[in-house]
């Protein structure tokens, strides 16, 4: 199974928002932006992109210096959290977690987020052994262009012909399916659009279910 990290098994607003609004403080005080942060919302509905498509989202008129300085900040606080102990599992996501690896299940991530926050948060929240060695598959480390590619680039690497794709987003419905997979929509972390699931093979509304899929 390869799983998105972002609505999907981590609570990322939990972490992310303190560290947005953090984020934008330092902006101003480098003089990289001016006016009110952008609402919470701005930032929430973009989660599963990459990160140089969220800023163009989040602060367009904001030039490619303070995009990238944004990325540099929003991880350093984010890292920070994580550290103090902030951001939570979804309920239910370290033991099912547990429960698949028990039927032998082999566990990867692909996430669009960054190398270190998405190592940071499986390595903090106690998940890393129940992952594949080298099983974290992040765009910022591959620099991949979509998920699309990362899962393939994964698929490849570990020799997979088989498995399911597990996320939130149509990003993670797009990469599953071009890649041949059986897709699982969790559908409980209400980031997403309308009908960005509609396509996905089953849906959850709880990651305990995922499970009980299993045949």
């Amino acid at each position: 199974m390869i799983f998105d990290l972002d609505g999907t098994l981590f609570q990322t607003e939990t972490l992310l928002l303190p560290a947005y609004h953090a984020t934008f403080e330092q902006l101003r005080a480098e003089g990289l932006y001016e006016g009110e942060t952008p609402p919470e919302q701005a930032i929430l509905s973009c989660l599963g992109m990459l990160l140089e498509h969220i800023w163009q989202n989040v602060m367009p008129e904001s030039d490619v210096q303070a995009h990238r300085r944004a990325d540099e900040l929003l991880l350093k606080f984010q890292e920070e959290g994580l550290a103090r102990g902030e951001g939570q599992l979804y309920d239910g996501v370290a033991e099912a977690l547990r429960k698949l690896r028990e039927q032998g299940v082999r566990l990867f991530i692909a996430s669009n987020g960054l190398e270190a926050y998405v190592k940071g948060v499986i390595r903090l929240k106690g998940l890393e052994p129940l992952f594949e060695p080298d099983g974290l598959y992040s765009a910022g480390e591959h620099q991949t262009r979509s998920k699309v590619d990362l899962v393939r680039m994964l698929l490849d690497k570990h020799g997979i012909s088989s498995a399911w794709m597990v996320g939130d987003r149509s990003s993670d419905v797009e990469a599953g399916h071009a890649n041949g997979l059986f897709v699982v929509g969790c559908d409980y972390a209400g980031f997403r659009k309308a009908g960005e699931l509609d396509q996905a093979d089953v849906r959850i509304a709880s990651f305990e279910q995922l499970v009980e899929l299993l045949p």
